[in-house]
């Protein structure tokens, strides 16, 4: 059963949805991971429990997206440890559209900048990347979270 929702600035009154759903995860609601991208707008995911929630949108607004992936269809990638180059993701589905938040960086050196954003693929065809700017901003909780991995 798809319980996901997709969530437009003009609906979010209608849903009773509140300020401080829109401020960030859910108060008591951990931050898996959190950026700011170009244009003022802000990627995040946050781990409601029974939930995987993924929203975008401008940074102290409703988000333009908000999506709720029940948790069993959630996934993630965990760096297994080998290679120089750290990776971490977690992908939130939204019935053709899945949503892979990423974030990665090379452990061996201080110069290569961190690389995170979001990949948006419909029917398993990349359509768009937004990276995130900024890397003193980026909160990333990703690695340890317990869902099942990506196939």
């Amino acid at each position: 059963m798809n319980r996901l929702l997709l969530v437009r600035m003009a609906l979010a009154p209608a849903l009773g949805l509140s300020a401080s759903a829109h401020a960030g995860c859910e108060q008591g609601t951990p931050t898996v991971f959190s950026c700011h991208a170009a244009k003022g707008k802000r990627i995040q995911v946050c781990d409601a429990g029974k939930t995987i929630d993924y929203s975008f949108g401008k940074a102290g607004s409703a988000p333009e997206i908000v999506v709720r992936a029940p948790r069993s269809q959630a996934s993630t990638y965990q760096w297994k440890g080998i290679g120089r180059y750290l990776s971490y993701a977690v992908q939130v589905p939204n019935g053709d559209t899945t949503y892979n938040v990423f974030w990665g960086a090379d452990r061996l050196t201080e110069e290569h900048p961190i690389e995170a954003g979001v990949h948006v693929e419909v029917k398993g065809k990349l359509v768009a990347t937004v990276k995130c700017v900024g890397e003193k901003h980026i909160v990333q909780n990703i690695e340890g979270i317990d869902l099942r991995p990506m196939e």
